[in-house]
């Protein structure tokens, strides 16, 4: 365990620091290298991201995926009928 993560955080954290966004592989690997379903994954990486553990072991990564997060609820948003925001 480092810090508030556990090895497994760890291990979710590094998969996603070294691997291309948007590769069909990349559910291959979730299963193969962490033993758990794409589903659960995005799971737990959305936990890590609000996590102040995780930005304090890799901020530039957190930082990164927050902005990604926070694009796609701005897009998302702008293609729901009726939302204001």
């Amino acid at each position: 365990m480092i810090g508030d993560l556990t090895e497994r955080d760890c291990a979710i954290l590094a998969l996603e620091t070294v691997w291309p966004r948007h590769s069909g592989a990349k559910e291959e690997a979730i299963r193969a290298q962490l033993g758990m379903s794409a589903a659960r994954y995005y799971q737990l990486l959305g936990r890590l991201i609000e996590s102040d553990a995780a930005l304090e072991f890799d901020p530039m990564l957190i930082r990164r995926l927050r902005r990604l997060r926070d694009a796609r609820v701005v897009r998302r948003s702008a293609r729901t009928p009726g939302f204001v925001g």
